[in-house]
């Protein structure tokens, strides 16, 4: 009768210990690309949000021939998952009051998880000249 040494399964610490070294190498390559590619899409909505915000203007201008009477109040609220990161606000180019008959000037402002985004804040006068006020400029922020 021949007995037959089966050999046991499994790894060894050695094994065990580049694995896990190989794991933490990609994640430590990878999270800041995801937080990064995270941030551009919130951003990419709150550019989308202030579109929307500035067509909606522009139809009220139809309807009333003036921006004077809209305020922060009566704009349209921002989407569920993007209000958690941005608030829309309503002013002129010099202050954070009411628009004038004839201009406005819509800003984003981070907020949450994206108050300390690099774009800082984002906004569209009557014109639809944009602006942002973090250091990447139109460039790094606007136009990506």
């Amino acid at each position: 009768m021949h007995r037959y040494r089966t050999s046991a399964a499994g790894f060894t610490l050695m094994e065990l210990m580049i694995t896990v070294a190989i794991v933490g190498i990609l994640a430590a390559i990878a999270y800041p690309s995801y937080t990064e590619q995270v941030a551009r899409s919130r951003r990419a909505d709150a550019k989308a949000a202030l579109m929307d915000a500035a067509h909606w203007m522009e139809r009220q201008y139809t309807v009333s021939s003036s921006y004077a009477a809209i305020t922060d109040s009566s704009l349209p609220p921002l989407r569920s998952p993007l209000s958690n990161y941005y608030t829309l606000s309503l002013g002129t180019a010099s202050a954070a009051s009411a628009p004038t008959a004839s201009a406005y000037w819509l800003r984003v402002v981070p907020r949450g998880t994206m108050s300390n985004d690099r774009c800082g804040t984002m906004s569209i006068d009557s014109k639809g000249l944009p602006t942002v006020s973090g250091t990447p400029g139109l460039d790094g922020c606007w136009n990506r």
